[in-house]
């Protein structure tokens, strides 16, 4: 039995007038700068091939970027550098994400639908509803952003062998899109640098005010991420 895309009208511009989208990526997006420009020195190489690519390609050229996958944060903070559109969601990117980690349920899904994610099923194949979502964006001449390792790694060493969902959705896309690598270091410093304050301010306000239970738990769930 075909399975239905997952709260796919959420994704589209038009829901609600393209407001809750906008909410979403003012809010996220000055979480981005803050990481990238504020708490940490960003050094960005060719950022004006990206920031070009992503403002003025051919009309209805898609462009897929590719990158490795260090921490839950990679995206958005990768993009919270200095001069990116990272608040402007006609030209954002649309990234692949993991379905048991942010669509576990009903509000977790709609709010990654707004900051146009696509839930990936690991394991599912290249043919699943989603991947054909996926296909239907860059149809679109959209950008899409994807972790083609299939989970984070923090190896000190080469990259890990790719999944090939990401070269199959080269090969299937009606116009070849741009395709450009991204490599990017330091995010697994960054996870615990930015998180790791609110976890112990958040975990002391629930000792004084609530169960032990649940500041054991809230950890939990972020440890296993």
């Amino acid at each position: 039995m075909r399975m239905g895309r997952k709260m796919e009208w959420v994704g589209r511009a038009n829901h609600m007038g393209g407001i809750p989208r906008k909410l979403v990526f003012m809010a996220v997006g000055a979480f981005a700068k803050a990481v990238a420009t504020l708490l940490n020195t960003t050094s960005v190489h060719n950022a004006d091939t990206l920031i070009r690519l992503v403002r003025s390609r051919p009309p209805g050229v898609p462009l897929l970027t590719v990158s490795n996958h260090m921490s839950t944060l990679d995206d958005p903070v990768m993009w919270g550098f200095e001069g990116f559109p990272l608040f402007d969601t006609k030209l954002a990117r649309w990234v692949l994400a993991a379905e048991d980690i942010c669509f576990k349920n009903a509000l977790l899904s709609y709010f990654f639908r707004l900051g146009k994610c696509i839930p990936i099923t690991r394991g599912a194949g290249i043919y699943q509803e989603h991947m054909n979502e996926a296909l239907d964006r860059l149809s679109d001449g959209a950008w899409l952003h994807t972790f083609p390792e299939g989970k984070v790694s923090q190896e000190d060493g080469p990259i890990r062998r790719l999944k090939w969902g990401t070269a199959s959705l080269i090969v299937r896309a009606p116009v070849t899109p741009i395709v450009l690598p991204i490599v990017h270091h330091g995010f697994e410093e960054v996870v615990f640098l930015v998180l790791s304050p609110i976890l112990s301010t958040l975990s002391l306000l629930l000792d004084l005010f609530g169960s032990v239970s649940w500041t054991a738990y809230l950890v939990k769930q972020f440890l296993a991420l």
